[in-house]
């Protein structure tokens, strides 16, 4: 019984071992707060940084991708949609588990995890979760063609 005690009281006068995150109060709204960050109201507190070999939300390069949907069949989640009159996919981030095999298998090199995390959202349609043409991947070195738009089509959330 005195053990457990000596070590409560130690922690009462150690440093906190996890960061303040994402505010060193917690906010009233999450989403709200996410909000305010991307109009740069406020900052992250601190801001994370992002370990080697994170696995964050997916980028897919409409432009490089030759249609052998291996990526569409590999995913365990189904987070990945065939689209058959384009020869292209969707990617649906709310069903995504992560895993990378996707981008593993692509012969292409046109997906790619990106350092980005924060995905909370009440919808899981909502634009920022259906990924149908992110651009440039992260690290590449091949531009766009200038006027293609990098966006996200919410046309058919079926």
């Amino acid at each position: 019984m005195w053990e457990a005690a000596i070590t409560i009281l130690r922690q009462l006068f150690r440093k906190p071992a996890t960061n303040i995150f994402p505010a060193k109060y917690a906010p009233e709204s999450t989403l709200s707060f996410l909000d305010s960050v991307a109009r740069q109201e406020v900052e992250l507190h601190p801001p994370v940084a992002v370990p080697t070999g994170f696995r964050g939300k997916i980028a897919y390069d409409r432009e490089n991708c030759s249609g052998c949907q291996q990526c569409y069949k590999i995913c365990p989640t189904r987070a990945i949609e065939w689209l058959a009159e384009e020869k292209k996919i969707k990617v649906f981030i709310s069903r995504c588990c992560f895993c990378a095999q996707c981008v593993d298998v692509c012969p292409v090199n046109t997906l790619a995890m990106t350092e980005e995390f924060l995905l909370a959202s009440y919808d899981k349609y909502a634009d920022e979760l259906i990924i149908v043409d992110s651009g440039e991947l992260p690290g590449s070195k091949k531009r766009k063609k200038p006027g293609v738009q990098a966006s996200v089509d919410t046309a058919d959330q079926s």
